[in-house]
């Protein structure tokens, strides 16, 4: 069985939206496309390459992949090398080509077709931006490992990590670590039931 796991960029607020460039979302009148670039350092970069890990196929949304596939196979780094070579399951409909070498559409219900491919053997399911997947997966209780780099802004509007519909529980710090600039990188691993208690 394989395990999914998020990497995910968090402003202070909740945001994910359009975390690298201006162009990437602005959907809904977006307008601080970019935000995370003036907070990466060296130190955060190691700490995104540790969040990613090294074994993994990616799981995207519709709107991940076309960003995705429309920047990574021209470029030649560590990353890219990476993207290019493993497996892309992609939640998008029919009218979306999936050109980029070894991509996969995931048919029918997003939920059963994850929670399938999730019962399969291979690598961990990486979920890179796609917040709508992320919606999904949680109501569904499918994500085992989040990893939330949160960055020292508030944006007051945008596409958020929850989006009220997660499924209840409790979830377990793991890993953490910061950069100078102030960016928190923390790993949690689901971890049963809520717990409740009262202090009366």
């Amino acid at each position: 069985m394989r395990t999914i796991r998020t990497a995910t960029f968090v402003s202070l607020d909740g945001v994910i939206q359009a975390p690298g460039g201006p162009e990437e979302d602005p959907s809904g009148g977006f307008r601080f496309g970019g935000w995370t670039f003036p907070f990466f350092d060296e130190k955060l970069g190691l700490l995104m390459d540790q969040a990613m890990g090294e074994d993994y196929d990616l799981l995207l949304g519709r709107r991940t992949y076309e960003i995705f596939a429309a920047h990574w196979p021209s470029r030649d780094d560590e990353i890219a090398r990476q993207f290019n070579a493993v497996n892309k399951y992609v939640a998008a409909g029919p009218d979306t080509p999936l050109e980029w070498a070894n991509s996969h559409r995931l048919e029918g219900d997003l939920a059963e077709a994850v929670r399938a491919l999730k019962a399969t053997e291979g690598r961990d399911l990486l979920i890179q931006g796609s917040s709508e997947v992320i919606h999904a997966l949680l109501a569904a209780d499918l994500i085992d490992t989040l990893t939330v780099l949160t960055f020292p802004v508030i944006l007051g509007q945008g596409k958020r990590l929850f989006d009220g519909h997660a499924r209840p529980g409790a979830w377990t710090l793991v890993r953490t670590d910061h950069a100078s600039t102030g960016a928190v990188v923390s790993t949690y691993e689901r971890h049963g039931e809520v717990q409740v208690g009262s202090f009366a």
